[in-house]
């Protein structure tokens, strides 16, 4: 099975969302299902339709969950010894030399990338070109508006 990397945060967010889907929200469907059957006629009861395809839907995230956490090569950025170097899970400011503006990522795991929140995934091209790069270093980026420069201003493991 292939490894996927994962920042501690990213895993504990999915351990916290997971423990919520079975203790919280399976008990809760679980209730609407059986009040729904206690109504008589399941065919024609619009509850118990709505309640099993809830049920579906949560069943389906807890085994999303579970193979994610099971895959997952959880890595604390603290603890690796990256000489100054950028490895995932730092957290980097660089300025973007097109629009002279200074941008913030943290390189995460695939599945907790969020642009908006300035975490980009591994596997992005941004990421890919930075990786292994030191602070002062200049580089180019192919993105789908064209070639982008980037200056790494601080790398932190945090």
């Amino acid at each position: 099975m292939r490894k996927t990397p994962m920042t501690v945060t990213g895993a504990e967010k999915l351990k916290v969302e997971l423990h919520r889907l079975k203790t919280v929200e399976r008990p809760r469907i679980i209730q609407a299902i059986a009040e729904a059957r206690s109504h008589g006629d399941l065919s024609e009861n619009a509850e118990y339709h709505a309640a099993k395809e809830q049920q579906g839907f949560v069943e389906g995230r807890i085994a999303e969950l579970d193979i994610k956490l099971a895959t997952a090569q959880i890595i604390d950025p603290k603890t690796v010894n990256a000489n100054g170097r950028v490895v995932f899970g730092a957290t980097l400011n660089l300025m973007d030399e097109q629009s002279n503006q200074e941008v913030t990522y943290q390189i995460v795991g695939d599945h907790e990338a969020d642009i908006a929140k300035g975490m980009i995934s591994i596997s992005s091209p941004i990421a890919r070109a930075l990786i292994g790069k030191e602070l002062g270093d200049v580089v180019e980026v192919q993105v789908p508006g064209g070639v982008r420069s980037y200056e790494i201003l601080d790398i932190r493991y945090v």
